[in-house]
């Protein structure tokens, strides 16, 4: 389903350039869960935001069932990483002047055909907010709740367009360990149930046991 190939990734702040990455390689089967374990400041956050449309490469390809997403006009773009691509993120990205149910709709506020079928799309996030555990909290505001609740919305969210790939950056980062154990259970559940394909990346070797394939990324090259 997604194929990286050579990629590199350089940032130059003016005065030297840093190397992030150096010569990824990676093959990912659909419907597989891997993980990618490495101390903070490896790199893989900006791997995981180069295969998600989010951050150039300076140089390689990443191909997603056989056409480079890199080669797509922006707009192009944007509609593969909101339509394919959910995210999930370690510090959550909500809307604090929203509800529950308003942050895990805005995915799909921007489809023409949301007006027309809004009621068929609020029921499905009815349906997942449920199943997450949430739905009597759809009408809460983000300050109301606790991390784990924050984070089990963040996922709601990203699930709201039946993505075929669900990447997660450090998903339990800010969580307590046995709130972190619930959000990976969560995660391995939506994998299970729905054959998405999962990217977790993460420094904690005990939540990266949960896939089916690990990688490790140390000054910028990917391990087996």
């Amino acid at each position: 389903m997604l194929r990286v190939i050579n990629i590199y990734k350089t940032y130059d702040n003016g005065k030297k350039e840093l190397q992030v990455l150096k010569g990824i390689n990676l093959e990912i089967a659909k419907g597989k869960f891997i993980a990618v374990i490495g101390p903070s400041g490896a790199g893989k956050s900006t791997l995981l935001h180069i295969l998600g449309g989010l951050d150039a490469p300076s140089k390689g390809e990443v191909l997603l069932e056989g056409s480079d997403i890199y080669n797509l006009n922006d707009v192009s773009l944007a509609a593969i990483r909101n339509k394919r691509i959910g995210f999930v993120f370690q510090f959550y990205h909500l809307l604090s002047e929203f509800t529950v149910l308003e942050n895990v709709l805005m995915p799909c506020l921007i489809n023409p055909e949301f007006a027309a079928r809004s009621s068929e799309i609020k029921g499905k996030a009815l349906e997942l907010l449920e199943k997450a555990g949430l739905k009597e909290r759809m009408n809460y505001f983000p300050g109301q709740l606790s991390g784990g609740e924050k984070q089990r919305v963040a996922i709601v969210r990203a699930l709201m367009n039946n993505p075929d790939l669900l990447l997660c950056d450090e998903p339990t980062g800010n969580l307590d360990s046995k709130t972190g154990k619930e959000i990976i259970g969560l995660i391995k559940k939506i994998h299970a149930q729905n054959q998405t394909t999962v990217v977790l990346v993460t420094h904690n070797m005990e939540l990266a046991s949960s896939a089916d394939k690990i990688y490790h990324l140390k000054d910028g090259i990917l391990l087996q």
